[in-house]
């Protein structure tokens, strides 16, 4: 078995100087997961099931660990439980088995389309807590998790009190990163973020150019292009082909700073802005606008969703 040790967040900050901004301090929190473990969470989940839970969401881009950990935390306690199911060897009434509580036919199906990661038992067992918080991830995934969490949840156990208690629990483990809104105080949850939000913060001002590429102006989609390109992630050009590179932050899960926002409709996007957190975002807005903070939701808008690119390979 894999010795798990505890992932700690880390945060830092970077002074920039950003043209026409001035020097603003960008925090970072280098994880591979949308929010950092709340006080509650360091509290109560053993520090090898944290850093598994940590480890496995991100093969299910979009995906936040705090759901892993609401299941591990509902199903058998991290592991903790005395009940008849949770200890190696044992199933409970129902057949269910381990810390994530698979049925073995569950089980068998979901390592049969995902070869699990090194670091558990082998064969892979329901029981072996590195083997089943992986097997949950991936079936959260094929159960649609990228696009409906709260389907996802209901897939792995049918009951709509249950998804509820999971979400409720997440929302206790996850300390979200919002993010601040403010071009001079930009917090972000990982320094790709940061640093894809400080290329368009130092934009403010700028004229928009249909088709501007930063040499008189920018476009909006030009924009988000250079400012990711700035962070070393390839994005699309253009605003249709950015929405469908995704992948797409799940309905239902909060916004991130570093987040693309789209807006028209699946086959006819037709704007983009950068999220910024508290409600704001920078964009390119049309002709007569210049680069700007804008909040991404107003009335009669037709917003349609938003992408995570730091959660994914995007090409």
């Amino acid at each position: 078995m894999k010795i798990a040790i505890t992932v700690a967040a880390v945060v830092v900050a970077l002074p920039l100087l950003l043209g026409g901004i001035g020097q603003v301090m960008v925090k970072g929190l280098f994880s591979n997961s949308s929010t950092q473990p709340s006080t509650a969470a360091l509290a109560d989940i053993p520090g090898d099931y944290l850093a598994l839970y940590q480890a496995a969401a991100p093969t299910c881009p979009g995906l936040d660990w705090s759901i892993l950990a609401a299941i591990g935390k509902i199903e058998s306690d991290h592991g903790r439980s005395p009940l008849a199911g949770v200890a190696n060897g044992t199933e409970n009434y129902a057949g269910a088995r381990g810390p994530m509580q698979f049925l073995q036919p569950t089980f068998d199906g979901v390592i049969a389309r995902h070869p699990l990661p090194p670091g558990g038992q082998k064969p892979p067992s329901p029981w072996n807590k590195h083997d089943a918080i992986h097997a949950a991830a991936y079936y959260l995934c094929d159960s649609g998790a990228q696009k409906d969490i709260r389907k996802a949840i209901w897939a792995y156990n049918h009951a709509d009190w249950y998804v509820n208690d999971v979400l409720a629990q997440a929302k206790k483990y996850g300390d979200a990163m919002t993010g601040t809104g403010d071009c001079n105080n930009i917090q972000a949850p990982n320094a790709v973020a940061a640093k894809a939000i400080a290329f368009a913060c130092a934009q403010l001002g700028e004229p928009y150019v249909w088709g501007g590429n930063g040499e008189t102006g920018w476009d909006c989609s030009g924009l988000v292009t250079a400012a990711y390109r700035a962070a070393g992630i390839v994005i699309p050009r253009t605003t249709q082909p950015e929405y469908e590179a995704g992948p797409l932050v799940p309905a239902g899960q909060p916004l991130m700073p570093g987040d693309l926002v789209f807006y028209g409709t699946p086959i006819n996007v037709h704007h983009v802005g950068l999220y910024l957190g508290a409600g704001q975002m920078v964009h390119a807005p049309t002709f007569g606008q210049p680069v700007q903070i804008s909040p991404f939701r107003w009335g009669g808008d037709d917003y349609l969703a938003a992408s995570r690119p730091t959660a994914g390979d995007v090409l």
